[in-house]
C-alpha cells in the first residue's frame, strides 16, 4: 500500500510530538506521524494499582530489554557501563519521564570557545530563548523566577513544593553558600493547560511520577503537544515501525517504509521527511537506509552517523536522616538542584561541571529492598521497626556530569540481533572518560559535605549507575561544515536537503542538565525555519 503526506515525521515523544504540533499551525499541510508503538491510556498506568512498585522492574521497566514489548528492539549495551534507558509509544520516553526540566545553560553551547574543549553549538542560547518559552507553555513548567544560574525566566507556574526534606536540604546549601533553587518540572502544580481546554489536573504528590502519571499532571506529549497536534488534522499512526527512509532518483527523500503489526510493508511518500526517534533510534534507522547514494547508510557519507554518543553518566548518593521527613511524598525526581559546580574553574582537575539533582526518598518498596542491600534494614523481628527508621527518613542526590563527545563512543547496527519485523537492533559502544570521573568523583565528595551538614547519615555512594541511560544525544550531530557534521543548525541534512532530524541526536554537546526541554526548543526551532521556507524546501525535491 502507499499514500501521501506533505510531511511524514517519524516518532511522537518529545520532539516529534512538537514538531507534529509546531508544523500543524499550518493548516493546509498534510502531516502524519508514524510511532512504532501504541498508545497507553491513564487506566493502564500501573500507579493505578496496589503492587505498582513492581512494574518498574516488569512491563513499565525504563530498559527496553527487561520490558521486551513488541516495539521495543534488540538494544546490546553490553559494551557500555550504563544501559540504555527508553519507551517505545505515543509519548516516547515522556511516558516514564520524571519531568525534571532545566534549559541548557548558555555556556552549553560554546564549550569550545569558553574551555577549549569539543565542539561550539551553530546556534546559541538567545536563538532558542523565545522557543524554550514556547515549550514550557505549552508543557506547563512548574518553577520559580530568578534563578541567578540562568537568564530570566518569563513565566512559571507554581514550583513544586520542597516538603520537609527539600528544606532540610536547601538549608545545608544555604549554610556552605551554594547556590540551589527549586527544580523546573513539567508538572501541573495547579490546575493548567496551554490553551485552558480540556484543563489539565494538578499534581496530588502520588510519587511515581515514572511510571506514568493518572492525572495528566506531568507534561509528558501525549497529554500536551499531541491533542493539539491532532485537532490541527494530524494523523497519528501507531504499531508502525519504519525501517527505511527512501530517496528519489534525484537523492532527495521521497518517503519512508514502515511494517504495520500484521507484518505487512507500507510506503507513506512525502515531500518533507522529519526524524524524531532518539539518540538511538535515529541513527538506527539512518544506518538501516542504504541505497546507491549511501551504501553505508543514509546521511553516512563521511561516517558520522552514530558517533559522539553521550549518555550522561551519573554518580548517586544516599543520605539518612534522624528525622521523619516524608521524603516520599512527591514529584520523585523534582525537588531541588544546584548549578555551583556546572561551570569550569581553574582550581578544579577537570572542566565543565556537573548539576547536583536532589532526589525524594523512596518509595515503600524500593525503601525496603535498597535498605536490605544498604544493611540498614535485617530480615527478622527487628524489621519493621527498623523500616520505620528508614522509610520517609531518606534523601537521594544524583550527580549529572558533563558527557564531553568522544568519537569512539557510538551506536552500531546489530545484524546478530534483530526486531520482530527481521529490522537489526543496535549494538553500544561506550566508555567513561577520566574528565568524566574525575567529575563524578568531585561530585561525590561535594555531595557527602552537603548531607553531612544537613546532619544526614550517608550510606551509599557509587557511580555510575548502570540502568540510567536515558539521556541519549550527539550521534547526528549539527554543525556548519558537512565534513565534521550530518546536519545544520536547523536540523537539515547536509547531503538530503528535505530530510530534517529533530531529536536530541543533533547535539554538539551533552551539558549536565535533562535534554528534553532543549531538545523541543531545538525542535521549535527548526520546525519555524521549515515552515518559512517551505516552498523553497519543497521545490527542491
Amino acid at each position: 500500500m502507499k499514500d501521501f503526506a506533505d510531511i511524514v515525521i517519524v516518532g511522537s515523544g518529545a520532539s516529534g510530538a512538537a514538531a507534529a504540533w509546531s508544523l500543524s499551525q499550518n493548516t493546509s499541510l498534510r502531516i502524519v506521524c508514524l510511532e512504532q508503538g501504541s498508545s497507553v491510556s491513564r487506566s493502564e498506568y500501573p500507579t493505578i494499582s496496589v503492587d505498582w512498585e513492581l512494574s518498574r522492574y516488569t512491563d513499565f521497566s525504563p530498559l527496553p530489554n527487561i520490558r521486551k514489548n513488541s516495539a521495543d528492539y534488540p538494544i546490546d549495551d553490553s559494551d557500555s557501563p550504563i544501559s540504555i534507558a527508553q519507551f517505545n509509544g505515543v509519548g516516547g520516553s515522556t511516558i516514564l519521564y520524571s519531568a525534571h526540566f532545566p534549559r541548557f545553560h548558555p555556556s552549553d553551547f560554546q564549550v569550545k570557545t569558553l574551555d577549549g574543549v569539543a565542539d561550539d553549538w551553530p546556534l546559541n542560547y538567545s536563538e532558542l530563548e523565545p522557543f524554550f518559552e514556547e515549550n514550557e507553555k505549552i508543557m506547563g513548567v512548574a518553577g520559580l523566577v530568578g534563578d541567578p544560574a540562568y537568564p530570566s525566566y518569563k513565566s512559571l507556574l507554581p514550583p513544586v513544593p520542597l516538603g520537609k526534606m527539600g528544606k532540610a536540604v536547601a538549608q545545608a546549601f544555604n549554610e556552605l553558600g551554594w547556590h540551589w533553587w527549586p527544580s523546573y518540572s513539567a508538572i501541573n502544580t495547579k490546575k493548567y493547560n496551554a490553551f485552558d481546554d480540556p484543563v489539565r489536573a494538578p499534581c496530588i504528590n502520588l510519587g511515581p511520577c515514572n511510571v506514568g502519571c493518572p492525572q495528566s499532571a506531568k507534561g509528558s506529549v501525549d497529554v500536551t503537544y499531541l491533542p493539539l497536534a491532532k485537532s490541527n488534522g494530524v494523523a497519528i499512526y501507531t504499531e508502525c515501525r519504519v525501517h527505511e527512509v527512501t530517496l528519489n532518483s534525484n537523492g532527495l527523500a521521497d518517503g519512508v517504509f514502515y511494517t504495520d503489526s500484521d507484518g505487512e510493508k507500507h510506503q507513506f511518500k512525502a515531500n518533507i521527511v522529519i526524524l524524531a526517534c532518539s539518540g538511538i533510534g535515529t541513527p538506527r534507522l539512518l544506518l538501516n537506509s542504504k541505497s546507491s547514494f549511501f551504501p553505508d547508510g543514509l546521511l553516512n557519507e563521511n561516517s558520522l552517523v552514530g558517533k559522539y554518543l553521550t549518555l550522561h553518566p551519573l554518580a548517586y548518593i544516599e543520605g539518612v536522616f534522624e528525622g521523619d521527613l516524608q521524603s516520599s511524598l512527591g514529584p520523585h525526581g523534582c525537588c531541588l538542584y544546584s548549578h555551583e559546580f556546572y561551570e569550569t574553574k581553574s582550581e578544579r582537575d577537570f572542566v565543565r561541571g556537573y548539576t547536583m539533582h536532589i532526589l525524594r526518598g523512596a518509595t515503600p518498596v524500593e525503601s525496603a529492598i535498597s535498605g536490605y542491600f544498604m544493611r540498614k534494614l535485617t530480615l527478622g523481628k527487628d524489621h519493621h521497626a527498623q523500616f520505620d527508621k528508614y522509610f520517609n527518613h531518606t534523601a537521594g542526590i544524583a550527580i549529572i556530569a558533563e558527557d564531553l563527545p568522544d568519537i569512539n563512543n557510538r551506536v552500531e547496527l546489530d545484524y546478530n540481533n534483530k526486531d520482530i519485523h527481521g529490522m537489526p537492533g543496535v549494538k553500544i559502544h561506550y566508555k567513561i572518560s577520566q574528565n568524566t570521573e574525575k567529575i563524578l568523583k568531585h561530585g561525590i565528595k561535594m555531595s557527602k559535605k552537603l548531607f553531612s551538614t544537613a546532619g544526614a547519615d550517608i550510606v551509599s555512594s557509587f557511580a555510575p549507575i548502570k540502568n540510567t541511560g536515558w539521556h541519549t544525544a550527539g550521534t547526528v550531530r549539527m554543525g556548519d561544515d558537512p565534513n565534521t557534521s550530518v546536519v545544520n543548525k536547523y536540523g537539515q541534512a547536509h547531503q538530503v536537503k528535505n530530510l530534517f532530524i529533530v531529536d536530541s541526536s543533533v547535539f554538539v554537546t551533552a551539558g549536565a542538565v535533562n535534554p528534553v526541554a532543549t531538545a523541543q526548543a531545538v525542535t521549535l526551532f527548526s520546525c519555524n525555519y521549515i515552515i518559512n521556507n517551505i516552498d523553497n524546501i519543497v521545490t527542491r525535491s
